[in-house]
């Protein structure tokens, strides 16, 4: 049994309605459900009665609601005093991030819990492309680091990158394109396109991926117009200037006419990682590994599989 598990049943007592509580939490009814069901099976007892879409506490439910709330008080009273200990109620955390990472789920959710725990703590928010926040992170300028990397990228001395989620890559084009009405695309079936890429100077490794994906499928892109951020990448995509290449949480950007596809490639995917120190045992960057490892489970428990 994880606190998790009691948060989620005190969500669902409390609202007694599943679709409401996965609402408060920020996560699908399903997997809610399956984690309900879960606990009860491990507990062996029922603490809910389902019946026409509503739900009751049983009354082993009552009481266990009891205990679970007062477990969760007394963890968070805990977390509380040990950050007081640690130093964790003050302080500044820097942190890097690439273009398309605040459309991410993981980021958006990793800055909100990270607030709501360390209110006192501030977040210094820096735009950088991944290359720049590596060479930042080596000379102390910054703390932690989400970057895009390339598969073949060598090793770092004294720096550490974990993934935390792995975003599917996709095809932005003009709705009324030839190609839009495609379930997925293949690169091939890009090679006599015009493409908008990042200029050579920002460091994405996401562009560097891109043309050897087109090297593999038997052409050079031919790239009509640069830009170095992702929105205006999508914007130029979406009025017919090419195609671009960019990971999928820019679905998240409603531009009129932007039509986004599926590459077919297996390798068309591309890792959020978290980049550090290894030397670093500072509170702040240790609690912001610790929810960034939290909210990427809780992500990928939460995804169907294929998604």
């Amino acid at each position: 049994m994880e606190l998790r598990h009691l948060r989620y049943f005190v969500a669902v007592a409390e609202a007694l309605h599943f679709s409401r509580a996965a609402q408060k939490l920020n996560i699908g009814q399903p997997p809610l459900s399956m984690q309900i069901r879960a606990l009860e099976d491990e507990l062996g007892v029922a603490l809910f009665e389902r019946a026409q879409r509503r739900v009751f506490l049983t009354t082993a439910g009552r009481a266990f609601l009891v205990r679970a709330r007062q477990i969760l008080a007394d963890a968070e009273a805990a977390r509380q005093e040990v950050q007081q200990i640690a130093g964790l109620d003050a302080g500044e955390l820097r942190i890097a991030f690439t273009t398309s990472a605040p459309m991410t789920n993981l980021m958006k959710r990793v800055l909100t819990g990270y607030r709501l725990r360390y209110p006192r703590v501030t977040l210094t928010l820096i735009e950088s492309p991944s290359e720049r926040q590596r060479d930042a992170l080596t000379e102390r300028t910054l703390d932690i680091g989400l970057v895009r990397q390339a598969d073949d990228a060598p090793p770092i001395a004294g720096l550490s990158f974990e993934t935390l989620i792995d975003e599917a890559l996709v095809v932005v084009l003009h709705q009324g394109h030839a190609l839009s009405g495609r379930a997925s695309l293949s690169m091939a079936d890009l090679a006599h396109e015009a493409f908008i890429m990042h200029p050579h100077d920002v460091g994405t490794a996401i562009d560097g991926k891109i043309r050897r994906m087109c090297e593999r499928a038997g052409f050079s892109p031919r790239v009509v117009q640069e830009a170095r951020e992702s929105t205006t990448i999508v914007a130029l995509a979406a009025s017919g200037l090419g195609v671009a290449i960019l990971p999928a949480a820019v679905r998240c950007i409603q531009i009129e006419g932007a039509c986004f596809i599926d590459l077919s490639e297996p390798d068309a995917h591309t890792p959020l990682l978290l980049a550090k120190r290894r030397d670093d045992a500072s509170p702040l960057v240790q609690a912001f590994v610790a929810i960034c490892r939290e909210v990427a489970g809780r992500l990928h428990e939460t995804t169907p599989p294929g998604a």
